[in-house]
């Protein structure tokens, strides 16, 4: 794998510090701030009610299209 340098301030530096362990790269400790990220937003996505309906609607809708 190669290596790249950023540039970050000293101050985001001690905020991704408090996040590793003692010895811990900070390429480890930012990979798994991405990982929850990821699973955060997937998560977010999967439990999100936008764009749906009730049941109710729903089943309004379905006799609509399919009466008896």
């Amino acid at each position: 794998m190669k290596n790249i340098t950023i540039q970050i301030s000293k101050e985001t530096k001690e905020k991704i510090s408090s996040f590793g362990i003692k010895g811990e790269s900070y390429d480890t400790i930012l990979n798994r701030m991405c990982s929850f990220a990821f699973k955060e937003q997937l998560r977010k996505f999967l439990l999100s009610s936008e764009g749906t309906i009730s049941i109710e609607d729903a089943i309004k809708e379905v006799n609509k299209r399919w009466p008896k």
